[in-house]
């Protein structure tokens, strides 16, 4: 087996909360954290960059969003800033086809980044 590219994983990794994300040979896993922004709003900017909410019928309560050639996991946490200032962090693993995944996180990084506070 080849190195991964580097910041993903090969195919048939678990995703280590809520179970196994679902991935294909020959796909690649990636996994970033936004601070700043909602698991909803997440989910939100995935379903209008062509996702479908797989686990639920509204951003708010989706863990699961999957695209043409790509599929990602949502998780969010309070995390400490600094002494008492907090704020949510939201985990996405994406997994998919290669080229795909290449174009979707920048794709999901600008919206993403324009939220934030």
């Amino acid at each position: 087996m080849t190195d991964p590219p580097e910041g993903g994983d090969r195919a048939g990794d678990d995703d280590p909360e809520g179970g196994e994300l679902p991935i294909e040979p020959g796909w690649i896993r990636e996994e970033r954290a936004y601070r700043g922004i909602s698991r909803r709003l997440a989910a939100h900017y995935l379903r209008n960059l062509g996702g479908t909410l797989v686990d639920a019928d509204e951003p708010v309560s989706a863990t699961r969003v999957d695209g043409e050639g790509w599929r990602v996991r949502l998780r969010a946490e309070t995390v400490h800033v600094a002494g008492s200032i907090t704020l949510t962090e939201v985990t996405v693993t994406f997994v998919g086809e290669p080229a795909a995944i290449e174009e979707l996180i920048p794709r999901f990084k600008r919206k993403a980044m324009r939220a934030g506070g």
